[in-house]
């Protein structure tokens, strides 16, 4: 149990760490986004990665998220993998990058494999070796090891331990493991945002080796970047029967900011742009949404908003909603409850989705 530091409720479903309840953050009710702004900045100080996003006025723009940083000589950017080097970029480029990856047997457990050409054999022929799943072909999974957000509950929050210490790996490395069974790629992380000229460059590579044989090529992101290089993410996938699949954190924007560290305006209107492009491959589903059930901060308030936005794009888009497992600065938070979870389906079905599930819910209580 833990008491607000802006209204007094004592709940088990506030965090210890932010110490503020969602309704407190939303309204910015006593100083509220002040409150929860200060484990944003112990948690990044850990690290030794910048509490904000730099905007030195004598810096470098960066110009590749929604942050936007302005970089000083010889500091990093928030990501973090971005270094002013004497006045100049030379960690923003295509032939290297910070990244981890492995062979994952098909069908895996990714937030798409329920609808996509992997899991399902949608798309098949064209897009799909099988009109089922495909056993006996793989995905090979990218891990980016940087983020353009600090999210405060993230699972995998190991990978900022290997953000600075500068071993790069090269696009020919990576494409070396596309193999004769690679029928996907998959960039995740941490996210593929600051890091997108290196992914799109090694997708095209990748793609070019396969010689016109399948390799979908996916993207699990924060829609934090630029436009230019989400229209070419969204080409890459459409041309190759992958998908972008969004994970919507909030709906609220003081919510977005209290726990990830940063605003999801870029991510709305990315999610947006991505949603004109469904009607040119509805087949397999080009946009694929999930959120976090974060006990007592992803309330029914935000499932009901979050649906409500989905919907408007597109009704058809599939939406997972996650099971959440305490990590990270929000370990004193209790597993998602099945009741819960349930209702937040309902929700999201009342507000007009056709396609919704819950995800693991191995980990419901």
């Amino acid at each position: 149990m833990h008491k607000c530091l802006a209204c007094n409720t004592v709940s088990s479903l506030i965090s210890g760490e932010i110490g503020v309840c969602p309704e407190c953050i939303r309204k910015n009710k006593g100083n509220a986004m002040s409150i929860a702004g200060k484990i944003q900045k112990w948690s990044r100080v850990t690290f030794n990665l910048p509490e904000t996003p730099p905007k030195a006025a004598s810096g470098i723009p960066c110009n590749l998220c929604v942050n936007e940083c302005i970089i000083p000589k010889n500091e990093r950017g928030y990501c973090g993998a971005i270094k002013n080097i004497n006045g100049k970029l030379p960690k923003a480029k295509e032939t290297k990058g910070y990244l981890s990856w492995y062979h994952e047997p098909l069908p895996t457990n990714c937030v798409a494999d329920w609808v996509c050409a992997g899991g399902t054999g949608t798309g098949y022929p064209k897009y799909s070796h099988y009109a089922g799943a495909e056993t006996g072909y793989k995905s090979l999974a990218a891990f980016f090891h940087t983020c353009t957000f600090n999210c405060l509950f993230c699972q995998n929050w190991h990978y900022k331990r290997e953000t600075l210490k500068g071993k790069e790996r090269t696009i020919h490395e990576f494409t070396a493991d596309v193999d004769k069974k690679t029928s996907c790629i998959c960039f995740f992380g941490g996210d593929p945002a600051p890091q997108l000229p290196f992914a799109i460059r090694a997708s095209r590579e990748a793609l070019k080796k396969k010689n016109g044989k399948i390799l979908r090529i996916c993207w699990e992101t924060n829609g934090s970047m630029v436009t230019e290089l989400m229209d070419k993410m969204v080409e890459l996938s459409l041309t190759s029967g992958g998908c972008l699949k969004f994970d919507l954190k909030t709906w609220d924007e003081n919510l977005h900011i209290a726990l990830t560290g940063v605003t999801n305006k870029k991510t709305k209107e990315n999610f947006i742009r991505v949603g004109e492009k469904i009607k040119d491959r509805p087949v397999p589903p080009l946009l694929v949404a999930s959120t976090l059930l974060i006990p007592g901060y992803i309330d029914e308030k935000e499932i009901k908003n979050i649906s409500r936005f989905i919907a408007s794009v597109n009704p058809e888009i599939p939406y997972n909603l996650l099971a959440f497992y305490p990590n990270f600065y929000m370990s004193d938070m209790p597993l998602t409850r099945r009741r819960f979870a349930e209702n937040c389906l309902q929700i999201a079905k009342k507000e007009g989705l056709k396609n919704v599930i819950i995800g693991n819910t191995h980990m419901l209580v």
